[in-house]
């Protein structure tokens, strides 16, 4: 549906309006530190008369960062960052509070792309990018008057760090995923947390006593080991960094290559960030009944290809849940199509911890527009921000911490004080 009034959009239908409107307070009551930033935005207009283009899972809590961008002064459009994590009543709720949304949940890939160009022809000004779709898209097509963008998670950064690399980024990147409020948090407790939910609203399985492979031992693998171990599963882990490997070991975790874990797993999960990391190879030595899923940002982690050439047939058994019958007569379960199963077959991070986020966001676009003498690099938010933010947080869960004393302050400012 493509609704004009206040603002240009295509949702799904804006009857679900009041529906996203009760989600979108029930998250923002979850997010004090974003709603405290807001409250002083609000006041000090500093985004007044920019324009502000995002492509973003269509969240709840999305929601409330495109809440406080428009109440910091901001012209607002936001698209998807992936076709299946749009939850068509927060569209609804936040075209009806006239922020304008490109974004029905299922869209195929032409129609994905089709949004985004939507949002770049409104000319923005600051990108909010998750995954770097956004901001490789304007690249490509060379549009000018940007002043400089943001990038939530860590696909998205790997990817704009090669664009510096290669000395093709145009303007200058935050990494708001560098933040240590962010990846310490949201890709950790988030990740870990709601790819379990996922799993088990596509599933319903039993995580306790099984064989949970995770791949990639990265913060989202670290968070999702973590708490697959909490529930009772017996966590393998494959990598292909030495370090982090040996870390996943001395965490307590089974470490082996992918071709061995194949054969002992029961539910796979991949978050490496890379392509084609569960190959046909490694199906077809699958037990029968395994369960395949993706907690990476893009759906290339599995190869959904190499699947379908060993696949005799193909059937939906549950939402967000198709069984493939394989060649050699084992049945493989893919989940969520191979996209992000947190969104795809749940509803994404907690608030609780998107607050942080997403107050990173929005004081790394306020960063952003008072620096304007920044050059073509991506930047880390400066780290008095991401304290903040800390002690933001701490204060609304009720935590008081200690300071430092005068005496204590020399003592580490000093070179001649020894033992």
């Amino acid at each position: 549906m493509k609704r004009r009034g206040v603002t240009d959009s295509r949702i799904r239908d804006i009857a679900l309006t009041p529906e996203g409107q009760r989600k979108i307070d029930w998250a923002d009551a979850k997010m004090p530190v974003l709603r405290l930033i807001r409250e002083r935005m609000k006041k000090e207009k500093p985004f007044r008369n920019r324009r502000v283009g995002c492509c973003l899972h269509v969240t709840t809590e999305t929601a409330n960062l495109m809440r406080t961008l428009r109440d910091g002064g901001a012209e607002v459009m936001l698209c998807a960052s992936n076709p299946l994590s749009t939850q068509d009543y927060v569209a609804a709720a936040l075209v009806a509070d006239n922020i304008s949304v490109y974004a029905c949940r299922g869209d195929s890939r032409k129609e994905y792309y089709a949004n985004m160009n939507r949002v770049i022809a409104r000319r923005p000004e600051v990108l909010i990018d998750d995954g770097a779709d956004l901001i490789s898209t304007v690249h490509k097509q060379r549009l000018a008057g940007i002043i400089g963008g943001t990038e939530e998670t860590t696909t998205g950064v790997i990817r704009l760090k090669q664009m510096e690399k290669n000395r093709v980024l145009n303007f200058p990147i935050i990494a708001v995923n560098d933040s240590l409020t962010k990846y310490l948090f949201d890709n950790r407790y988030g990740t870990g947390q709601s790819t379990i939910d996922g799993i088990l609203r596509a599933t319903n399985i039993l995580i306790s006593g099984g064989n949970f492979v995770v791949a990639g031992y990265g913060w989202c693998g670290r968070g999702l080991a973590m708490r697959a171990k909490g529930m009772g599963a017996q966590v393998i882990v494959t990598e292909v960094d030495p370090v982090k490997a040996l870390e996943a070991r001395m965490d307590g975790y089974t470490v082996m290559p992918m071709s061995e874990a194949a054969a002992a797993g029961d539910v796979f999960v991949t978050v490496t960030g890379n392509i084609n990391v569960i190959r046909k190879e490694h199906m077809l030595k699958m037990k029968d009944g395994a369960i395949i899923a993706n907690s990476g940002h893009f759906d290339v982690e599995i190869d959904k290809i190499g699947l379908k050439n060993i696949t005799v047939r193909k059937r939906l058994i549950r939402n967000s849940c198709e069984e493939y019958k394989l060649k050699n007569g084992r049945r493989l379960y893919l989940l969520a199509e191979g996209r992000l199963v947190n969104l795809a077959a749940a509803e994404g991070h907690p608030a609780m911890v998107m607050d942080m986020s997403f107050a990173n966001q929005a004081l790394a676009v306020e960063y952003i527009l008072q620096r304007g003498d920044l050059a073509n690099e991506v930047y880390r938010l400066p780290l008095d921000l991401d304290q903040e933010i800390a002690r933001l947080k701490l204060k609304s869960m009720g935590i008081g911490i200690d300071r430092l004393t005068p005496e204590q302050r020399r003592y580490l400012s000093s070179w001649t004080m020894g033992t």
